[in-house]
């Protein structure tokens, strides 16, 4: 559905896009993560014809978007960071207009408010103006002006950025409904946001593609150390840190605070493959400190995304 080769964004001497290349499969939802100012967002112009590629080649649902961009703009519905409303207006009539701007009958614009309204849950403030509407329900219909014309591709930039738990929840869901009927990419430097959502990560950081797959394989693809979560009493913080940093097997050690518990909680990296609780734990008892407790720590999203970037950057972790 969308395919993008050795695309390229510069602003004068800046080079905000650096020759990216990815694919986005029909019925996929895949995020793109990276932190702010890493080139999502400038990505996300490019796709939606917004704006102009300095060089590279883009094709949404088979066109491409410098030589057929009406085309392109037809199979895609686009949520940017801010959504586009117009708070004086009453959600009605902006859906109307919306859906007028995008040529379609009166009888096709009927049909379709009665699918987002329910889809996206705006049917109890249909006659309430924008302006009056919490950010959430701002949000649900700006992914309904989105919608409004049925659309093969949905580009979600930034969809859940200001909202309150709750929100971000509801927000969540209806974006895994409708992946049922479309193909979406959203954008996002929230990393619980791509975990719990999509199906597939690219992740960006200064304009490039640094990583592209699961969250799952790319867990298994930094899997080069083993984390343990180490809570222990009887000794000053620092004292067991120091112990801990000379022990044989124990690449790093970190010190984390904790808002309850008996002792003083660390997370442990040790060698890739290399099981050291029983030694470990020996060595705790031998130095008739209290141990509470010794768990393996599976990697998370944002393990990956911290392995990734400063990896990038040369920073030793």
């Amino acid at each position: 559905m969308i395919e993008v080769e050795g695309l390229v964004k510069r602003y004068g001497s800046v080079t905000a896009v650096e020759n990216i290349s990815f694919r986005v499969q029909e019925g996929e939802i895949v995020g793109f993560l990276g932190p702010n100012g890493a080139g999502k967002t400038t990505t996300m112009r490019i796709l939606t014809t917004f704006l102009p590629p300095t060089s590279g080649k883009v094709y949404v649902a088979g066109y491409d978007i410098m030589e057929e961009p009406i085309k392109v703009r037809e199979q895609i519905g686009y949520l940017p960071e801010n959504p586009p409303l117009y708070t004086d207006m009453k959600v009605s009539s902006y859906l109307e207009f919306m859906g007028e701007l995008r040529g379609l009958s009166r009888k096709r614009i009927k049909e379709r408010l009665e699918y987002v309204a329910d889809k996206c849950k705006i049917g109890d403030v249909f006659d309430k103006y924008i302006g009056h509407l919490s950010k959430g329900y701002r949000q649900r219909v700006g992914i309904a002006q989105a919608l409004l014309h049925d659309p093969k591709i949905l580009i979600l930039d930034e969809p859940t950025i200001g909202l309150d738990p709750k929100q971000v929840v509801e927000v969540r869901q209806l974006i895994k409904e409708l992946a049922d009927t479309h193909t979406v990419m959203l954008s996002t430097h929230i990393l619980p946001e791509v975990g719990m959502t999509c199906k597939r990560v690219l992740i960006i950081h200064r304009g490039k593609i640094i990583a592209e797959d699961t969250p799952e394989e790319l867990a298994k693809k930094i899997k080069g150390t083993h984390t343990l979560r180490v809570e222990i009493g009887g000794a000053d913080p620092s004292e067991i840190k120091t112990a801990l940093e000379n022990f044989a097997g124990i690449k790093s050690v970190r010190y984390i605070e904790v808002e309850k518990g008996a002792g003083h909680t660390f997370l442990v990296e040790t060698e890739k493959e290399k099981d050291i609780r029983p030694e470990l734990a020996s060595f705790i008892i031998w130095r008739k400190w209290d141990m509470y407790e010794l768990t393996p720590v599976g990697v998370s999203l944002e393990d990956v995304f911290l392995h990734l970037i400063t990896k990038e950057e040369g920073i030793e972790q």
